[in-house]
């Protein structure tokens, strides 16, 4: 006996249109259109996960240069001065720090300063 394949041809197209809801016209209505942008969705969604993280970093080091350079350091002199001194603390932190507690980014500057050895 021939074996049809209605139930799960059904289960399939829906799972389509679940992950295709809200999409424009018939890119949420009509299955090839549907699949290809849910397909193209998930390359997008894929690659941006690993974007967003360089996207971050890079507004940290912007937001980090911004505050250093106020103090009077380099961003570059500032993540030499932070290893040769021995502090551990990320971008992320040094970010918050500087945006949100300027008198605790003081502290470290002035650490980072001391650490640093004097121009000539």
């Amino acid at each position: 006996m021939r074996t049809l394949k209605g139930a799960a041809r059904n289960r399939a197209k829906n799972r389509v249109f679940r992950r295709a809801k809200g999409y424009r016209g018939g890119r949420g209505k009509l299955l090839r259109t549907a699949k290809e942008s849910v397909v193209r969705a998930g390359a997008y969604a894929y690659r941006d996960r690993r974007v967003r993280k360089r996207e971050f970093r890079k507004l940290w080091i912007i937001r980090i240069n911004a505050a250093v350079r106020q103090r009077g350091l380099r961003y570059s002199e500032f993540i030499h001065g932070l290893r040769t001194a021995k502090i551990e603390l990320d971008r992320k932190m040094l970010a918050e720090l500087a945006v949100n507690d300027p008198d605790a980014f003081d502290q470290v500057v002035d650490l980072v300063k001391q650490a640093l050895p004097a121009k000539t």
